[in-house]
């Protein structure tokens, strides 16, 4: 039995790609990539972030392998996948964790903002996921994760444009995996809920949001990197052959609805 679930869920021999991959969330999926067996190719815009990430693997063994590159545009994404390839010829899973966002109202939002907030968060996606296709396609198939967000489902104030490209993600996620489907390339995606990052300190590291997370997430806090690992484990692994163009929500039951039963507030999420 034993064997039986190690093989389900081994990547040995594949090799992943994974774009953004010098974040928190990242950094943790690379991990459990490279645990499960797989060649791990780490991305990020940020050269420094990219060290710290081969400081954790060679303290833990694990072989680390960083590549900075820009994917702001269509020649960025061409490039960063050429040089992937080159590594050792194939590309097995790609994971689009790359994304950006400036936190404004509507009406304040520039043409500036729109512009980077989409480039990255969603023309990156379309163009980094078009470059591997062939290469999965002529290898026998593939895998695709992105990530997007809960904000692809339901509103919050000042993420507009990046709520946006969350929701164009899912869609698209659903396109290429009908697409793609007799290349033998699934694709899905993750939608977390509100994860407790650097990136999202502004969001919770104050009192008055602390108390509101825990008063809204019907789980009472926030999601740690750890919490979206095994999801991402999952659909890259054997085990999920025959699952795709799914959108997968780790919310801490946000999206079960809200109570309107009188009960006793809770004081704040852990910070």
């Amino acid at each position: 039995m034993s064997n039986f679930i190690t093989n389900l869920f081994s990547l040995e021999g594949k090799t992943a790609l994974i774009a953004g991959g010098a974040g928190a969330i990242g950094r943790d999926i690379a991990r459990a990539f490279s645990k499960a067996g797989a060649f791990v190719i780490v991305h990020d815009l940020a050269q420094d972030r990219l060290d710290e990430v081969a400081a954790t693997f060679m303290a833990e063994g694990l072989v680390f392998n960083g590549m900075q590159a820009d994917l702001s545009t269509a020649e960025g994404c061409a490039g960063l996948v050429a040089r992937a390839k080159e590594v050792t010829g194939t590309i097995d899973i790609l994971v689009n964790l790359q994304g950006t966002n400036k936190r404004k109202p509507i009406t304040e939002v520039t043409q500036e903002d729109f512009d980077l907030i989409t480039s990255v968060n969603l023309r990156s996606v379309y163009f980094m996921s078009q470059e591997v296709h062939p290469i999965m396609k002529a290898q026998g198939g593939g895998r695709i994760i992105h990530f997007s967000s809960l904000s692809a489902n339901i509103s919050f104030d000042t993420i507009s444009v990046y709520a946006a490209t969350k929701a164009a993600v899912t869609s698209l996620t659903r396109s290429q995996a009908h697409e793609w489907a007799d290349d033998n390339i699934q694709v899905n995606a993750i939608e977390p809920g509100f994860v407790q990052t650097e990136f999202t300190r502004p969001l919770w590291d104050d009192d008055y949001r602390a108390e509101w997370f825990a008063n809204y997430i019907p789980q009472a806090r926030l999601a740690v990197p750890e919490d979206l690992v095994t999801t991402a484990l999952y659909l890259a692994a054997p085990a999920t052959r025959y699952l795709t163009g799914q959108n997968i929500v780790i919310d801490g039951g946000v999206l079960t609805g809200a109570s309107w039963v009188e009960a006793q507030r809770r004081p704040g999420i852990k910070r």
